[in-house]
């Protein structure tokens, strides 16, 4: 089967290869993965790059060249022509600057090039960038620096090849303008803060440091791409501002799970090529919930590696869907009244050698390690709540976060039956027992025994054990998750911070982890059990939605910021600040022009879908409305000049009447709803919360009601039941 340069196929191989070797002539292929750099470096070189990569060691500026050079030929051998830094500014998206390996020799030809420095660092112009009042638009420099640990990799499109370095992104003052740069330093902090307790466990020599680890799931929609070209609220915003409920939304619950589409198929397959070239670990894919929503999901990575494979996902997503005639949505909710789409941070932490530390392992009751980590990660939900909440807010995450597809927007932590009573016995002081799974005797001697887990799983829990780490349900589909993820490495590392200083001070100095482990024991029960009696508030396994859990967490003390506006303003306290600036994350001055970032990105994203929607309702619903109501008024002096009682239709016409100058009364509110005057950030997004949305709901309400009245040849755009029927 032949190829184009955007898809490949096991035929790449040759045909009496074996299976392992078809799938490495795939998985990777457009990576510069370890044993390309093994092929093409010198050993020594290659030996130490090795121990920056695997042992976070301080990179040897003096293998720079040596690298770039490799790099560069093997990227030309692939097919590249340019390379980028490619890094990921607080816009949310990715950016790229492409320049030619091409130079002028100076007497007619050419030279290719690509030296050390340029490997190293990179210099975009960072003035057009958010940077939150940390930069004035006059000043101009920045700096891109290479982010070894995570594979350099070729994009294939339209026939180009690009090579992509991965950067951090910060500005000539040296403060982070990205998202790379916080959460490659809350990795260091939660690695040196782990540590500490490991080494009271008496870590070997093996164990020199430890790993958060990613694995983040992405929903998103497929639509038609003609039906996505003739909406102008997709188009513009990713979401739909108008739309009638249709007759068969997700009532039967027949697309979870369900055969997957054929044109949805293809698209999924072609997406995977793609995506397994660039070395993504594409696990499992299927319908969601929601009509016309799939979901694909990979396999675990190191934490800022599974980010940069998250953003080349959604990218890759977006251009593939394309050449299938699709497009790809990645909004929140972009359609009412069904499931939205989020992204299930999956985390946990990991040594280099390999060792899950939220893994319970067998009788768990005697796993004071894992009991350890598992207390810290306890209380750093409770403490610092209100910055995690913060960290999922955003003007599309309104949409989801407290519907019945996502938890609502309470921080609270899902444990399950066995590890709630293993910290229930914590509590009391002396855990003595791990309950036990059983089996399921299906009731068919053709069907096995299956095993059944100790606990079940919660899905209106924000944060929930899943077996060997914390699934973060609360992120949104359209987001980073570098930004969850390095709130949570940085209050994890603030809790272990604690219990390490805690337990160091209880064993003394001359504690000794190989010979004093009934101390240690005895220590760290000690210090767990005060957790718990402090911390156990945020632990609830019941059901998220009901009313009675909200008035219950309230009456726990458990903040509730149902909105973002007020959840972003909570990045900007002092107990947000101290924690972030503390582990040497962010300083005060990041974390303020973050604030202000998100602030102003929220006042944006609802100004642009007010500023749609009054385009939309005046441009192209009040002129159907109005041929609607021509027709309507003809009728009427149709039958009566027929001699006809005409009651009925006048009656009729004149509620519609009615409801069409509600329809002009509503854009004009609208309108008026988004002038608002005043520089201060955070009151210019109250005023869109409690003034503008209000506003576009209440014109939304009309408009889809007329949706339901008007004619299907009169109604000028795609409904809800033509987008999401796959066709």
């Amino acid at each position: 089967m032949s190829t184009n340069s955007n898809s490949i196929s096991l035929s790449h191989a040759s045909p009496d290869a074996s299976a392992q070797q078809r799938v490495e002539a795939i998985f990777g292929a457009d990576v510069f993965s370890e044993r390309a750099m093994q092929q093409r470096l010198p050993k020594d070189v290659f030996k130490k790059l090795l121990r920056t990569i695997k042992h976070g060691e301080q990179l040897d500026a003096d293998l720079a060249d040596s690298v770039a050079s490799a790099m560069k030929d093997w990227a030309i051998d692939r097919g590249a022509t340019h390379y980028t830094h490619w890094f990921q500014p607080l816009t949310g998206l990715t950016a790229e600057k492409h320049d030619a390996f091409l130079s002028p020799d100076g007497v007619g030809g050419a030279l290719s090039e690509f030296t050390g420095s340029a490997l190293v660092q990179g210099e975009p112009d960072a003035s057009s960038f958010p940077s939150g009042g940390i930069r004035a638009t006059f000043e101009a420099r920045g700096y891109t620096a290479w982010d070894c640990t995570s594979p350099v990799f070729i994009v294939r499109d339209g026939g180009n090849a690009t090579l992509c370095i991965p950067t951090a992104f910060v500005s000539w003052t040296g403060e982070a303008l990205d998202h790379k740069t916080p959460l490659l330093r809350s990795m260091e902090a939660v690695s040196n803060q782990a540590m500490r307790v490991l080494r009271l466990f008496g870590a070997g020599e093996a164990v020199t440091r430890v790993i958060a680890t990613a694995g983040p799931e992405q929903e998103y929609f497929l639509v038609d791409a003609k039906h996505y070209a003739e909406r102008d609220d997709l188009m513009a915003c990713d979401r739909t501002l108008f739309g009638a409920k249709p007759p068969k939304g997700q009532q039967l619950e027949d697309h979870y799970f369900g055969s997957i589409p054929t044109r949805a198929m293809a698209f999924m397959a072609d997406a995977e090529r793609e995506l397994y070239r660039l070395g993504v670990p594409l696990k499992t894919r299927h319908n969601e919930v929601a009509p016309g929503q799939f979901e694909f999901a990979p396999i675990f990575e190191t934490a800022n590696v599974a980010a940069d494979h998250q953003m080349l996902t959604m990218e890759t997503l977006k251009r593939v869907a394309r050449r299938h005639g699709l497009a790809c949505i990645v909004h929140e909710k972009p359609f009412a009244g069904i499931n939205g789409s989020g992204k299930h941070l999956n985390w946990s932490l990991a040594t280099n050698t390999g060792v899950n530390l939220l893994d319970p392992r067998d009788d768990t009751h005697i796993n004071v390690q894992f009991l350890t980590f598992l207390c810290a990660v306890i209380r750093a939900v409770d403490i610092h709540a209100e910055l995690l909440r913060s960290s999922v807010a955003s003007a599309a995450n309104d949409h989801r976060l407290g519907a019945n597809e996502a938890p609502p927007a309470i921080m609270s932590i899902f444990l399950g039956e066995m590890l709630t009573d293993i910290v229930e016995q914590l509590e009391s002081g002396n855990p003595r027992s791990t309950k036990k799974g059983t089996h399921l005797d299906l009731g068919a001697r053709t069907l096995p025994m299956i095993p059944r887990h100790t606990g079940d799983r919660n899905r209106t829990s924000p944060f929930a054990f899943t077996g060997n780490k914390f699934e973060f349900r609360a992120v949104g589909s359209s987001g980073n998750i570098a930004w969850p993820a390095t709130v949570l490495n940085t209050i994890v590392a603030e809790s272990l911070d604690v219990i390490a200083s805690q337990l160091e001070k209880e064993l003394g100095k001359n504690f000794e982890p190989a010979s004093d482990q009934d101390k240690l024991v005895k220590a760290c029960k000690k210090v767990l059990q005060t957790i718990v009696k402090q911390h156990k508030r945020v632990l609830f396994d019941g059901d998220g939605y009901t009313t009675a859990w909200h008035e219950e967490a309230k009456k726990r003390g458990l903040p509730n910021h149902r909105e973002s506006v007020v959840a972003l303003e909570q990045l900007g306290t002092k107990k947000s600040i101290d924690v972030l600036k503390k582990f040497g994350v962010l300083s005060k001055v990041e974390v303020e022009a973050r604030t202000h970032i998100h602030l102003e990105k929220y006042t944006k994203q609802v100004l642009i879908e007010a500023e749609t929607a009054v385009s939309m309702s005046r441009t192209q619903i009040l002129p159907a409305a109005l041929r609607y109501q021509t027709e309507l008024a003809e009728v009427v002096a149709a039958t009566q000049a027929a001699d006809v009682d005409a009651s009925d239709a006048r009656e009729q016409l004149e509620a519609y009447v009615e409801l069409v100058a509600k329809l002009r009364q509503a854009i004009a509110g609208l309108e008026h709803a988004t002038e608002h005057e005043g520089s201060d950030t955070v009151q210019h997004a109250r005023h869109v919360r409690d003034a503008v949305r209000p506003a576009m709901s209440e014109l939304r309400s009309i408009c889809d009601n007329l949706e339901t009245i008007i004619p299907r040849d009169l109604w000028p755009i795609p409904t809800y039941r033509e987008m999401l029927s796959m066709r």
